[in-house]
């Protein structure tokens, strides 16, 4: 299949599982964001971790706020990013504060409105990750801008990338292209799926 079939083939699966998302009640998204957040919590590799790359959630997506919350609480560093200007990738910024610190960037996504900027991908120890549909083997279809893709290529190899999404976003497989990550680790309310040892 040459790339335009691909890109075909991504816009309906994307449009497909966005629509699957959608359809979850706000008090089920809520209570299963619970559950995610928890399992996400209890992993080794973010136990250990003293910067952590999370993003804030928007529309029906896993709520990450639990979690961004956890991640401060416990003395960590939260890392957020933040889209540049012109569209070129995202610079990431430690906040402070959950409440003071976001304003709604170009699609109406929170980000930091300030604070220390990460210069060094490489600081990062653990990245939630957004997408729209995944694998179990770590496959995933993001919303097309490429921006993880090319934030990933500067990850350490012992750090891991984790999506956090609900069951409902997991397929059977998603068209890879050449520049595509693949994560880590999926974790949803029913369960984890890791490609490597947690424990690396």
């Amino acid at each position: 299949m040459d790339r335009t079939g691909i890109s075909a083939v991504k816009r309906e699966l994307r449009k497909s599982i966005i629509e699957r998302r959608d359809a979850l009640s706000a008090d089920l998204r809520m209570e299963m964001s619970g559950v995610i957040t928890a399992k996400l919590t209890e992993l080794e590799a973010c136990g250990r971790a003293e910067i952590v790359l999370a993003y804030m959630s928007f529309g029906s997506e896993f709520d990450t706020t639990g979690f961004a919350r956890h991640v401060m609480e416990s003395g960590k560093a939260l890392a957020l990013p933040k889209l540049r200007k012109d569209r070129s990738g995202l610079d990431l910024y430690v906040v402070s504060s959950l409440e003071d610190g976001l304003e709604p960037g170009l699609w109406g996504i929170r980000e930091p409105r300030d604070g220390m900027m990460i210069e060094d991908f490489s600081l990062i120890d653990f990245v939630l990750v957004p997408g729209v549909a995944f694998t179990r083997t770590g496959g995933r279809l993001g919303y097309g801008g490429g921006f993880y893709d090319r934030l990933l290529v500067g990850k350490r190899r012992d750090a891991l990338a984790v999506a956090a999404a609900f069951s409902v976003q997991i397929v059977e497989e998603v068209p890879i292209e050449e520049n595509d990550i693949f994560m880590d680790g999926v974790v949803t309310e029913k369960g984890e799926h890791f490609r490597i040892r947690e424990d690396r």
